[in-house]
């Protein structure tokens, strides 16, 4: 539903949105005070164009900007238009020239290639600007796109930082994505020049790149002018005309310099999936994407520069270029990269051996991961073999971190397990437990308070603020802060039509969710997730904390189906956790009778699938909409993004054997 102009632009702070009070003027012993994160995120929000602009002083600029706010013709906010920088420059020259040269800015460790090594500042910026060079040599040039198609990998980062010095567009693309998917990536951002390595490495096997560009290649219009290709050493790839071995372009390359660009020209292309099948380019920009991510290693994750930040996650999603790639060096920190899994290289016990071995103080990684370990290592009896010292915090994001999951960290670590909330196209956190700012108590199933910068609301249908505790549309009021979006590639009317036409002056995040009578945050899933039974709206998130909480559960997903009297009835898929030996249909009957107790009747959740895995995409998010498709007896496809392939066939076999819905008459989409 469309609302009126103003709707949304009418609720300026938390405490408007949320309830008829300000959230944070907490009452500690009788008396009310403003608290640091009260005053912090307040001024922000009301003096957003002087907030920012002391931030952006924190960054070096070749020219510092004088015109700190604008906007473009949708309204949306566009940062530090005449200033001039460059990201490389930012997150790796300027530490060398201040004297950080020597400090590891890389560490990499990768078990499935038995394969370790440390690059410091100053030998990342030697790589970088040959490899600048050699892209140079091929013709790149300002504005000009690269797509990159890497492991994870040291050279993944160089690639993606000897674009920035030159002032070219990335696009990296996840490794091992499908011909067809590449392709139409490669359509999309029209690159001057691919960059792919030969192999990538995974438990167990070697994925050939080399062959899935070539017959992405074929498939595509567009024809790069040529392709970089790193040879590994488990699998070297052969080359045709117009491909040339990496190790040979940098070799021959001069060193090229950074190339002033600015703040509002674009550093990358990410794409993430839309609703129409047809990939999103979500573009961010040079000045705000470094001024946001400065902050945020300072007031999110409470970082200080020369310490070890471990993100686990890839490359080629958001989690990788934000807090792999860029928010680390930025900050002057150490960024630990990571070629393995979470568990069986070799063993539940990986995160534990990384966090000793390079005296890691904060680690981010998504639920997804520690749910597989719980899998395999229910009680953590990997963790008293390692030394975590050196860990000060545990942050969790790319899906709401359910309760059951919290409480085993909780247990199990002695440092704060913070959720935090995010998305592909803000970048940075929306909402978060500031870990630099203002710790606050923890809630299980919140990501806390929304982050200076963001003026988050949650609306009805109608645009109305939500009242506490009440579900409602998570919006974020223009203007979005620094870092955020700045479109969609070559597509202005799309970002316009998915993000902001549904709430005037708002952006709209496609989640859903509420704040407490605190001010406390809840994330529970996109908003398609909630589903109407019998005309009752439940969340399938909740349904899913009461499942996950069962002691038999690894992991769980919670899926609204067609029903013909009620219109929609939940179902459950569960994985037991290793070990399990329980009978299914009792396993069944307790969870029903759980939902039941917790929920009430209404929930009607009647039928507990057990499966072996449910079908994921590869950064660890469970294909819902997807298992939906194939209950209701749709036609589904079988995204580039997922994981496991024989995971969705497994699950649609369950189904039938069960006779869930119509999942009989669903087919593969040719």
């Amino acid at each position: 539903m469309k609302v009126n102009a103003g709707d949304c632009s009418r609720v300026s702070t938390i405490g408007r949105h949320s309830r008829s009070v300000e959230p944070h003027q907490f009452s500690r012993h009788g008396r009310n005070f403003m608290s640091a994160y009260q005053a912090e995120y307040q001024r922000s929000i009301e003096q957003p164009e002087a907030f920012w602009a002391e931030q952006a002083q924190r960054i070096p600029w070749f020219t510092p900007p004088e015109r700190v706010l604008e906007h473009d013709e949708h309204g949306h906010a566009r940062w530090y238009g005449d200033g001039i920088l460059n990201t490389c420059h930012v997150a790796i020259d300027h530490h060398v020239e201040n004297g950080r040269g020597e400090q590891p800015a890389i560490h990499w460790d990768s078990p499935v290639s038995q394969s370790r090594r440390t690059l410091t500042y100053r030998e990342l910026r030697d790589e970088v600007a040959r490899f600048a060079g050699a892209l140079r040599d091929l013709g790149v040039e300002k504005g000009d796109r690269v797509v990159i198609y890497m492991p994870m990998v040291p050279e993944a980062l160089v690639a993606m930082y000897a674009c920035a010095r030159l002032g070219a567009v990335h696009s990296v693309v996840f490794g091992g994505f499908a011909p067809h998917e590449l392709a139409v990536r490669i359509d999309d951002a029209q690159p001057r020049v691919v960059v792919a390595a030969s192999c990538g490495i995974e438990f167990e096997r070697v994925v050939p790149y080399k062959p899935i560009l070539d017959a992405a290649l074929a498939q595509s219009t567009h024809r790069p002018d040529a392709c970089v290709i790193l040879q590994r050493p488990s699998l070297p790839a052969e080359l045709g005309a117009t491909d040339h071995d990496w190790a040979d372009v940098a070799a021959r390359a001069q060193p090229a310099p950074c190339v002033p660009v600015a703040a509002t020209d674009p550093l990358y292309i990410l794409y993430t999936s839309g609703t129409t099948g047809k990939p999103k380019g979500v573009v961010r920009d040079h000045g705000g994407h470094a001024v946001a991510l400065h902050y945020s290693m300072e007031r999110v994750y409470g970082m200080t520069p020369g310490e070890v930040f471990f993100s686990a996650s890839d490359v080629g999603w958001v989690v990788g270029h934000s807090y792999i790639v860029y928010a680390p060096l930025i900050y002057g920190c150490t960024t630990l990269v990571y070629e393995g899994k979470p568990v069986r290289t070799p063993d539940a016990g990986a995160f534990w051996r990384l966090i000793e071995t390079y005296r890691v103080n904060v680690f981010f990684t998504a639920p997804t991961a520690f749910r597989a370990i719980k899998k395999e290592d229910p009680d953590g009896r990997h963790l008293p073999q390692y030394d975590i010292s050196s860990l000060r915090t545990l942050f969790l994001a790319g899906e709401r971190l359910d309760p059951p999951t919290f409480y085993w960290l909780e247990g199990l670590l002695d440092v704060p397990v913070i959720d935090h909330w995010w998305q592909t196209e803000t970048g940075w956190p929306i909402a978060a437990n500031l870990q630099g700012l203002e710790p606050m108590p923890t809630k299980a199933g919140s990501a806390t308070m929304p982050v200076p910068g963001y003026a988050v609301a949650v609306l009805d249908p109608h645009g109305e603020p939500a009242a506490p505790n009440e579900q409602g549309s998570v919006v974020i009021r223009e203007p979005m802060p620094p870092g955020c979006l700045a479109g969609i590639w070559r597509d202005p009317q799309r970002f316009q039509r998915a993000y902001l036409s549904t709430f005037a002056g708002c952006y709209l995040t496609g989640d859903g969710g509420y704040f407490d009578e605190e001010g406390y945050l809840f994330i529970m899933g996109r908003t398609d997730d909630v589903i109407n039974v019998a005309g009752h709206r439940l969340s399938t998130g909740e349904m899913e904390e009461v499942v996950g909480e069962h002691p038999a559960v690894a992991e769980c997903a919670v899926i609204g189906i067609q029903d013909p009297i009620k219109g929609q009835v939940p179902i459950a898929l569960v994985i037991p956790k290793d070990g399990y030996d329980g009978d299914d249909e009792a396993l069944e009957a307790a969870l029903s009778e759980r939902v039941r107790e917790r929920i009430g009747a209404i929930a009607s959740l009647r039928q507990v699938l057990v499966v072996s895995r449910l079908p994921k995409t590869r950064s660890g998010k469970i294909l819902r909409k997807l298992l939906r498709n194939i209950a209701d007896g749709e036609r589904y496809g079988v995204p580039s993004t997922i994981d496991h392939p024989a995971s969705l066939q497994d699950v649609h076999e369950t189904m039938v054997a069960r006779e869930v819905g119509q999942a009989s008459q669903a087919r593969p989409a040719d």
